[in-house]
């Protein structure tokens, strides 16, 4: 995978994409379990109901699962973005304040300089 420029990815960019196939690798994996587990707790059920029953739990595990991750990420976003703003107000009133404080000490040098 190289991009347009055809300079490899960043290191961190493949460890994301690692991470999050191993991350959804895993969640399938549970999904499946959970739905063996599910479907063992139905004893009237057939074999081919079994395994649609399965699969429909296990693709409904993993929806849920996803939709999950969506809602924490953009979460994650919008506190990203107010703590952002916050720290530029801070920052803004940080610089005001040190201006306020040079300009009264520049003041007081020169009315002291003067008498």
């Amino acid at each position: 995978m190289t991009t347009m420029d055809d300079r490899p990815p960043a290191p961190r960019s493949l460890i994301d994409e690692l991470e999050g196939h191993l991350l959804i690798e895993a969640t399938k994996v549970e999904g499946r379990a959970e739905a063996g587990r599910f479907a063992d707790s139905l004893a009237c059920l057939t074999d081919t109901q079994r395994e649609d029953v399965e699969v429909r739990f296990a693709d409904t595990y993993l929806a849920l699962t996803r939709r999950s991750w969506e809602r924490t990420a953009r979460r994650g976003r919008e506190l990203r973005a107010e703590y952002e703003a916050r720290y530029r107000a801070l920052r803004r009133r940080l610089c005001a304040v040190f201006l306020l404080g040079a300009a009264f000490a520049l003041v007081t040098v020169v009315s002291v300089s003067r008498r």
